[in-house]
């Protein structure tokens, strides 16, 4: 299980980082403002946006709906600090918890949020909740990491520690296990909306090292966010050599890739 408080410390510590590292996320929120359009038939009065981070969702709803009151809640306290300073300011910003939103019944004909709820231990519990606060005619449109989200790294990572350590090492559960799209389907089905679309789409980043994918997971506060941190016996070793399985399996013009795979989820209550 994620140690909530951890992860909002770490978020909280890389607010400052967050929007030089985070590419693939503002292209989640292009995408998910895509979506809206084709799914929204009129504009919501009220919309919240569950892990608004540095507040590029947030401010993408309220300048698409100038005339809605837009929210933006997350755990950690200074990203909440930054899309405030972003122009936030028109809108109402809440520290809180994913899994246990402060407010009330149907609140809002909008619930949406981009790039947050890989970091749940329960979706069952997040969409719940995001029932709980949407009104019965309004949208819930959702957006999150996945499925084969850096498979690459995983399995450069799986190697790596298989060839210097025992089978039963305990670094092996470190890994963060991301949901697949038919887990994320029955998710949906369990919840009994009225209308459910479920559908992924891959987003593919580039770097020049893995100290440099490393360094851009670490500086969005992905990094020490994940299960159980890094570290241990022979850690450096560990890895140099996941550095050299994934130049060995990946490199191609002096890049290596990192996919993401992006579950986008919209549901309809009534």
């Amino acid at each position: 299980m994620f140690d909530r408080r951890k992860v909002g410390r770490s978020f909280h510590r890389h607010a400052d980082a967050y929007d030089r590292f985070a590419s693939v996320q503002q292209r989640v929120v292009r995408r998910l403002m895509e979506l809206l359009e084709a799914h929204i038939k009129e504009e919501p009065r009220t919309a919240l946006d569950i892990g608004c981070g540095t507040g590029a969702l947030v401010g993408a709803l309220k300048r698409r709906y100038p005339d809605a009151m837009c929210c933006g809640l997350d755990l950690a306290f200074n990203m909440l600090v930054h899309a405030g300073a972003k122009g936030g300011k028109e809108c109402l910003l809440v520290n809180g918890d994913a899994e246990h939103l402060p407010f009330r019944e149907d609140s809002f004909d909008l619930v949406v949020s981009a790039s947050t709820l890989q970091w749940l231990d329960s979706l069952d519990g997040c969409l719940e909740e995001c029932r709980r606060v949407v009104k019965r005619d309004g949208v819930i449109a959702l957006a999150f990491f996945g499925g084969t989200t850096l498979w690459e790294l995983q399995e450069c990572y799986r190697e790596a520690l298989s060839r210097r350590t025992s089978g039963d090492d305990p670094r092996m559960g470190r890994l963060h296990r991301f949901m697949g799209i038919e887990a994320v389907r029955q998710a949906a089905e369990r919840l009994g909306a009225g209308e459910a679309l479920v559908t992924s789409e891959i987003e593919m980043e580039y770097h020049p090292d893995v100290p440099g994918l490393l360094s851009s997971i670490k500086g969005i506060g992905a990094g020490t966010a994940s299960r159980g941190g890094t570290g241990g016996l022979g850690w450096r070793g560990i890895l140099n050599d996941m550095s050299e399985a994934y130049r060995r399996r990946f490199l191609v013009d002096g890049q290596i890739p990192a996919t993401y795979e992006v579950m986008y989820l919209i549901l309809k209550p009534a």
